[in-house]
């Protein structure tokens, strides 16, 4: 979309404590994960937490609760962002979400197009996301199954079986 840029939030809840081994292997690999995704072609723009190694952006909570991790970043466009997501080594803890996660009763991921230079904040991106329950897809907030231009998502799947 001409003038325009992704803009996704992505929604979890860890099954412990940030601190918690049933978690380790997650958090260890965050660093990794999110730099990929900066180094990424398509790459704009990623929420950013405290910066101290090992915590991502977890320390920004959600409701108080510490244990729920959002990742907001902006993309170019929508092949950029399934490169990242089902192209790369992310696909692997993507597929493994479930051992982190906990199953969310409701939707969690959402994307919209944003103007070029535009970084969402987290309350903004959560509007989209309580839109995007309440209404469903449309232009203002979407899912994968929105996009016309979006390929790898259908072969990949989809699975609502926790967070991304």
């Amino acid at each position: 979309m001409k003038g325009m840029h992704l803009a996704e939030l992505n929604v979890g809840r860890l099954v412990a404590a940030q601190d918690d081994p049933r978690v380790a292997e997650f958090m260890d690999n965050l660093d990794r994960i999110n730099g990929l995704g900066k180094r990424m072609p398509g790459f704009v723009w990623m929420m950013e937490g405290s910066g101290a190694p090992g915590t991502g952006n977890t320390d920004t909570a959600i409701d108080g609760d510490p244990r729920y991790v959002p990742n907001l970043s902006v993309w170019e466009d929508v092949a950029s962002l399934e490169t990242f997501v089902w192209g790369t080594i992310h696909k692997q803890f993507y597929e493994r979400r479930q051992e982190w996660f906990e199953v969310l009763g409701s939707m969690h991921f959402v994307m919209w197009w944003v103007p070029e230079g535009h970084q969402p904040s987290l309350q903004e991106a959560l509007a989209r996301l309580d839109h995007l329950r309440d209404n469903g897809d449309s232009d203002h907030a979407f899912g994968w199954s929105y996009l016309k231009q979006a390929t790898m998502w259908r072969s990949h799947g989809c699975t609502p079986v926790a967070a991304e």
